[in-house]
């Protein structure tokens, strides 16, 4: 009998991910190189916009942990704005739910992502942050099993996981042995040039996936 599960909690560590779809992380300046080549340039009222973001940001986090939908709000949703993705040609579904049969097809795992853009090619995930602010790398397996159950897998897929201080940006390609790469860890929390670099990368995932 095929039996159901929730993602965030069948798929626990990253080991689990590469385990349960066979992931192979790719450490080649080759494989993902959209996050740091071919970069587009930010005009000034683009970077004008970012320091609002930042300062609005700093300003609200200075009083604790901020919550999911906080994090959305101030951080994530502008900077989806900012590079295009609220626009033509672009569709977005929030809270879309997804579903991922394994290949022995004993198990379905479900579970919810934030913000889906584009065909389902760019994925976004906003950690909730409650008591302590959770890290980045403890989304990862789960993002990971997102990407998975892409419905186009012949195509590279991209995910942005954040928990406000810190943005990280993932590719994944479903070839016959599934293949993945991060980018470094951006933290807008230091510094506004943070947000300047994820911005170019967005706008690069935007030109890459309508290509």
């Amino acid at each position: 009998m095929t039996q159901a599960a929730a993602i965030t909690e069948a798929i626990t560590s990253l080991m689990d991910a590469e385990t349960r779809f066979g992931l192979v992380r790719v450490e080649s300046g080759q494989f993902f190189q959209e996050w740091s080549t071919g970069l587009p340039e930010i005009i000034s009222d683009e970077k004008i916009s970012l320091d609002v973001v930042r300062r609005r940001y700093l300003y609200h986090r200075a009083g604790g942990d901020l919550l999911e939908g906080t994090v959305m709000l101030l951080l994530v949703s502008p900077l989806l704005a900012l590079a295009g993705f609220y626009d033509p040609p672009f569709k977005i579904k929030a809270e879309a739910a997804v579903a991922l049969v394994l290949d022995d097809g004993e198990e379905i795992l479900r579970g919810r992502i934030d913000v889906l853009i584009l065909q389902e090619r760019l994925w976004v995930m906003v950690l909730e942050s409650k008591k302590t602010t959770l890290s980045v790398w403890s989304a990862l397996p789960q993002a990971l099993a997102y990407l998975m159950a892409n419905p186009n897998p012949n195509l590279p897929i991209f995910g942005m996981v954040t928990n406000g201080d810190d943005i990280l940006l993932i590719k994944l390609v479903q070839t016959d042995t599934p293949q993945y790469d991060l980018s470094r860890v951006f933290s807008p929390f230091t510094s506004v040039r943070e947000l300047y670099s994820v911005l170019q990368i967005l706008k690069r995932f935007a030109q890459v996936v309508t290509s």
